[in-house]
């Protein structure tokens, strides 16, 4: 039987509270909370575990950046995969961001309360024809879709739920990578936004809730630069105004791999915030800080930042990073 401390045990509580609140806020089924101008950015961590140095990294760029243009930045908990999540992760993730004193700017937003705003959005899209049912598994699909279910109308069930790419082009002006562009028929193919065992996939569920929280700013990994033309598809199809993206080099661990939960990756410690702060600054190709109060190097982050030096690679070893801190 797993035992918490008094710590733990009050975070979780409040976190379950703050599930509630966010339900009575989240109820509405539309797609959009009230307008607000100006920049809004958005972390969004997955409760499958604490926060790695990856995800971190993810965190401050994320904070710095709004910070630095005078904007706002929410928190949202994408609980949307049970099996694969931990009960306590969610409340360790608030407590990790606290503790490097990332402040976020309105009540978290926690997908599981949002199931209904999703199923809305997909019987828009299904009244207009850009959904269809689909068997295959898998192990038989290509990377790219070639749409093999497109023409058979089945109503079979259990089935996925994909969306029509269609044969367009999409483009983009990467804030960090610059140009990029997809063709949806050859690059990315029909995708799905509903998997068979009933769940809302990412690429549905992140830009309703983009939308919803009037997120203007995307700032993430790299690795997820490949899902940027299936959302910019789904925004399209529901008639959402495109939002900005930046895409910042994934940290590589000694395996060579992304640092994910999936693969292990340490959780970071609340021991020494400012250490892990430069070493975060400098994945970002930001100047480092004299060691000092952790609110102080914040600010100096931010007075500092400049989103243009961030390396336009798509990763960085972990190993070069703590080579390089340690000559300065």
């Amino acid at each position: 039987m797993a035992v918490y401390t008094l710590r733990a045990v009050c975070a979780l509580r409040a976190v379950c509270a703050l599930r509630a609140v966010c339900a009575l806020k989240a109820v509405n089924t539309g797609f959009c909370m009230l307008t607000i101008n100006g920049y809004i950015g958005r972390f969004a961590p997955s409760p499958t575990g604490p926060l790695h140095f990856g995800s971190l990294v993810a965190a401050i760029a994320g904070y710095i950046d709004a910070r630095a243009n005078n904007g706002r930045w929410l928190l949202r908990i994408e609980d949307l995969d049970p099996p694969r999540e931990s009960s306590t992760a969610a409340a360790e993730i608030i407590k990790q961001l606290q503790t490097f004193q990332l402040e976020w700017d309105a009540q978290p937003l926690f997908q599981s309360q949002r199931l209904d705003a999703y199923q809305a959005a997909l019987k828009q899209l299904a009244t207009a024809d850009y959904v269809y049912h689909c068997h295959c598994t898998r192990r038989s699909v290509t990377p790219v879709y070639g749409g093999t279910c497109r023409l058979k109308q089945s109503t079979i069930r259990p089935a996925a739920i994909r969306l029509r790419a269609g044969d367009k082009t999409i483009h983009t002006n990467d804030r960090i990578l610059g140009k990029q562009s997809w063709n949806l028929e050859h690059d990315v193919g029909d995708f799905i936004i509903k998997r068979k065992d009933g769940r809302f996939a990412y690429q549905l569920a992140v830009v309703i809730d983009d939308h919803f929280q009037q997120v203007t700013q995307i700032l993430r990994g790299s690795d997820l630069l490949y899902s940027t033309p299936r959302q910019i598809q789904v925004a399209a199809c529901l008639g959402i105004k495109q939002v900005e993206y930046a895409h910042f080099p994934v940290i590589l661990g000694s395996d060579g791999h992304k640092l994910s939960k999936q693969a292990h990756a340490r959780s970071i410690t609340n021991e020494d915030p400012i250490t892990l702060l430069n070493l975060a600054l400098s994945a970002l190709g930001q100047p480092l800080h004299e060691r000092s109060g952790l609110a102080k190097m914040l600010n100096q982050a931010i007075q500092s930042w400049q989103l243009e030096k961030i390396p336009k690679v798509l990763d960085i070893p972990l190993a070069s990073l703590k080579s390089s801190n340690r000559q300065k």
